[in-house]
């Protein structure tokens, strides 16, 4: 059988998605899978045997990309996308008999948790249970259990060199915490002289990762802009921890089975989307009556402050850290 998934955004959600894959990729050693996905994201799923990468323009015309899709000629589709642009294409596979499954993003049970009064914080299904769902009901073996994950562990330093990632950046200004307190952070790190400093970012975020950088030089490295989303995962590997937004390098770490202490302030991880087996106590958050106002952070702030993200410390966040 051959699967064909459709995920054609951000390089967080497709990274979601590598450790479900992976998993159903072994249970079904028969089946044939292609991601069709942003071309960033190949480094990802480079190393998965019986799964093959379509890279994917979301930008180009609808008709070019069903060419391209439809060059494949698949069995089935998972589309774990499920937004207006696949649902068209999906339409085209079911005129043409193939069997198409599409991701539920639950989102009445967004609604409950966003609503500004009688908030309900209980935790929504995790994104990459709902993508394992589409698997599920596409007939292939290898469900994933919870119980059988192995949560991230802290990694202790073997050389008494800590390697301290710090990815300060995220889409959306309510996941962003302020570039005062990361560079407050920083020079508290700095007093440890075991601690390197390693900054991640996108090719656009390099200029204002250099100046926080530039105090530091020599103990601290900016790795945005100088090689490839492959480069960005071979020093990740290297992190005793990673401290991220909630954005794609939690997400890429975690895929790495790198521990995370993430900071939340429009966001929540009860939306589902937090970091794959990591341990929900490394999730740093301010305990405020309108969070979470946003399920991606993109909604601007109803008192046009953003105290969720400038009351969480420079001093607290170094405390957390200091337990890697």
């Amino acid at each position: 059988m051959h699967v064909l998934v459709l995920r054609f955004s951000a390089l967080g959600d497709v990274a979601i998605l590598q450790p479900v894959l992976k998993h159903r990729a072994a249970a079904n050693p028969d089946v044939r899978f292609t991601v069709a996905a942003p071309k960033i994201a190949y480094p990802l799923f480079a190393d998965i045997p019986n799964v093959e990468y379509l890279p994917i323009d979301k930008h180009r015309p609808l008709s070019e990309i069903w060419n391209l899709l439809w060059a494949v000629r698949p069995d089935v589709v998972a589309d774990i996308h499920g937004v207006l642009r696949t649902v068209r294409l999906d339409v085209r596979f079911r005129l043409r008999g193939v069997k198409v499954c599409v991701i539920d993003k639950g989102r009445a049970e967004r609604r409950r948790l966003l609503r500004r009064e009688h908030k309900d914080l209980t935790p929504l299904k995790p994104s990459w249970q709902r993508y394992d769902d589409v698997f599920e009901r596409l007939g292939l073996a290898g469900a994933v259990s919870l119980s059988d994950l192995t949560p991230v562990t802290i990694r202790k330093p073997k050389t008494g060199i800590r390697n301290i990632g710090i990815a300060p950046f995220a889409q959306h200004q309510g996941k962003i915490w302020p570039l005062c307190c990361v560079e407050r952070l920083i020079a508290l790190l700095m007093q440890h002289p075991e601690n390197r400093i390693f900054l991640f970012g996108s090719n656009s975020e390099v200029d204002r990762l250099e100046l926080l950088a530039k105090p530091f030089a020599g103990r601290t490295m900016v790795c945005a802009g100088i090689g490839t989303l492959y480069d960005d995962m071979q020093v990740m590997r290297s992190l005793n921890v990673l401290l991220s937004m909630d954005s794609a390098n939690m997400h890429i770490a975690s895929c790495l089975g790198v521990p995370v202490v993430s900071i939340w302030g429009a966001t929540h991880p009860a939306n589902g989307f937090y970091g794959w087996c990591q341990n929900p106590d490394w999730a740093i958050q301010a305990d405020l009556p309108c969070r979470p106002c946003s399920m991606f952070g993109n909604n601007p702030c109803r008192y046009g402050d953003y105290h969720c993200l400038k009351t969480i410390t420079p001093e607290h966040v170094a405390d957390r850290l200091e337990n890697f």
